[in-house]
């Protein structure tokens, strides 16, 4: 007779809905990190030196490469990491260390965690680069030790993959045939993690603490939309609630638009897009048009500035790919734990608070000014009339001069709304603005005074925070007042729940992910405007996410 094993479950923050079943898969082990080792002698530190670079190299090279075969967010996460393994200031400590005699392999650790305090010291969004930097470390030792690159194995059969954390390189390229959901012990609602599970539109769930209680092949059910991970479920059982998220996702991808409640309200059902190939990805859905296209692609990883033919060119593909549509461009939004090599940052004892977004412009208005020269010649091109937006606007101030450069171009203005503040003051914004789209990731963690990417903060920074929501709603009333649109382009437009919430609370367009267009828009086809509003009501007299979820089921059932 087989053993019976004990049936457990494990809770952790939901990030994507969806049913999956099958045996648990860990990454391989890293290498060994020995930290001490024979001091090179005079004659071998110039060689040493050349090997470590050279290593350092390859990894970029690989990241980079792997970089130009994805799309959206895997490829921009890639390039952002192949940025680090390039960084000369990681580089140049290594090298320091080699040439007073320690091992390539020593000086990667050494300049690893040298760099690692610092980050932790900043905190915030920064202090999430560790994972990433340790990563680095360990793919370039296992090139100095001639091992195989650590990464995640490829399963004989669909699994889930569980990990204490996931790099960028290892999230991005997944194959959602054989990785059926991601689950992992650290991470938030804005992780790279969380991110790629929903560009692939897997179930996954991230901070969830006890996960190192499932052994490598055990069978686990995992329920995106509750945040459960379920140790040997019944197999009838688990097999029955599989094939019943078969069926309904069977249901919502024959959903093809447009975006409107079962009574007839119009909803906007856009997509989040960072370049061309992701823009043609999502035209083959049915989005109406583009939320946010995130520009931030075509800087990172330069060491120079893009010209404005080149910025135009990758401009021009977004709008081809949606001709005649919707298409929103927000501005550059770098900074914090997206630098650029070409903008002169100066080091902030908290870049999350610093110089970020439109902030960059501020300071060098060259580049904003180039960014919308590149969009008015792009449209000019395309014959296209797209919304253009500013990132982290805290002001009605400078709402106005974000406008009256973006006008100059005969382009409509926009501010994303991220910052307290601009809700409170969305009123006074809207004076100077066509329209407002409201990021949720800062929005919540600018409102919770919690970093959006600390697992240990996960349930502070979830979308369905009641004072987050109480934001969305005040700034969608400023809104409607206007007679202007406030739509939503932060990761909660792509919870179908939490979409009829945001439509009760008055949003007028919801922005997601390519692969959560069809879930959000099936979702509103299934509910009236009068539940959505039912919904927005109870939901903001809740006093925590757990609640505002339970009393959004009760009214939308």
């Amino acid at each position: 007779m087989s053993e019976q094993r004990e049936r457990t479950t494990v809770r952790g923050t939901p990030v994507v809905p969806g049913v999956a079943y099958g045996p648990a898969i860990w990454p391989a082990p890293r290498p060994a990190l020995i930290v001490e080792a024979p001091t090179l002698s005079e004659d071998e530190r110039d060689t040493a030196q050349t090997t470590f670079v050279d290593a350092a190299k390859a990894v970029e090279d690989r990241l980079r490469a792997r970089a130009a075969a994805a799309t959206g967010s895997a490829a921009e996460v890639l390039l952002a990491n192949a940025s680090m393994a390039a960084d000369r200031g990681w580089i140049g400590a290594a090298r320091k260390s080699i040439a007073a005699g320690v091992p390539p392999v020593q000086a990667a650790i050494a300049a690893t965690e040298q760099f690692a305090a610092v980050f932790t010291k900043l905190g915030g969004v920064t202090a999430e680069r560790v994972t990433d930097l340790e990563d680095i470390r360990d793919r370039v030792v296992a090139e100095l030790s001639g091992e195989s690159e650590p990464g995640i194995p490829t399963p004989a059969v669909p699994s889930v993959l569980c990990a204490d954390d996931l790099a960028p390189a290892d999230t991005a390229g997944l194959d959602p045939a054989r990785i059926v959901a991601l689950v992992t012990v650290r991470g938030g609602q804005t992780s790279h993690t969380a991110i790629i599970a929903r560009q692939l539109g897997i179930p996954c769930i991230v901070a969830a603490a006890e996960l190192r209680s499932v052994p490598a092949g055990a069978l686990i059910l995992v329920d995106g939309a509750g945040g459960e991970i379920v140790s040997n479920p019944d197999p009838e059982e688990a097999t029955a609630l599989v094939e019943q998220y078969r069926v309904e996702r069977d249901r919502i991808g024959a959903w093809t638009g447009p975006g409107r409640t079962a009574d007839g309200l119009t909803v906007d059902v856009l997509a989040n897009v960072q370049d061309g190939a992701g823009a043609r990805a999502a035209a083959s859905t049915a989005a109406s048009g583009v939320g946010l296209f995130r520009t931030e692609l075509c800087f990172l990883g330069r060491d120079v500035e893009p010209t404005v033919d080149e910025q135009a060119s990758i401009y021009g593909e977004v709008m081809d790919a949606f001709t005649g549509k919707k298409v929103v461009i927000r501005t550059l939004d770098a900074g914090s734990d997206k630098p650029l090599a070409f903008a002169n940052h100066a080091d902030e004892a908290n870049p999350a608070l610093g110089v970020r977004g439109i902030r960059i412009a501020w300071q060098d208005k060259g580049i904003l000014d180039r960014q919308l020269d590149a969009i008015a010649a792009a449209a000019a091109s395309t014959s296209s009339s797209p919304w253009v937006m500013a990132p982290m606007i805290a002001t009605p101030d400078e709402a106005r001069e974000f406008a009256e450069a973006v006008r100059v171009r005969n382009l409509i203005p926009g501010v994303m709304v991220e910052i307290p503040a601009a809700a409170l003051l969305a009123e006074q914004i809207l004076e100077h603005v066509e329209f407002l789209s409201i990021g949720t990731n800062d929005l919540a963690q600018y409102t919770m005074a919690a970093d959006r990417m600390s697992s240990e903060l996960a349930a502070l920074t979830d979308p369905w925070q009641p004072a987050v929501l109480a934001l969305v709603a005040r700034t969608a009333a400023a809104g409607k007042a206007a007679g202007k649109p406030v739509g939503v382009c932060g990761e909660a437009a792509s919870d179908p729940l939490l979409a009829c919430v945001l439509v009760g609370l008055g949003v007028t367009s919801l922005s997601c992910a390519a692969a959560a267009v069809a879930g959000v828009g099936a979702k509103l086809g299934t509910v009236t405007s009068a539940q959505c509003e039912a919904a927005a009501t109870a939901v903001l007299a809740t006093g925590s996410p757990a609640a505002a979820r339970e009393a959004a089921v009760a009214a939308l059932s």
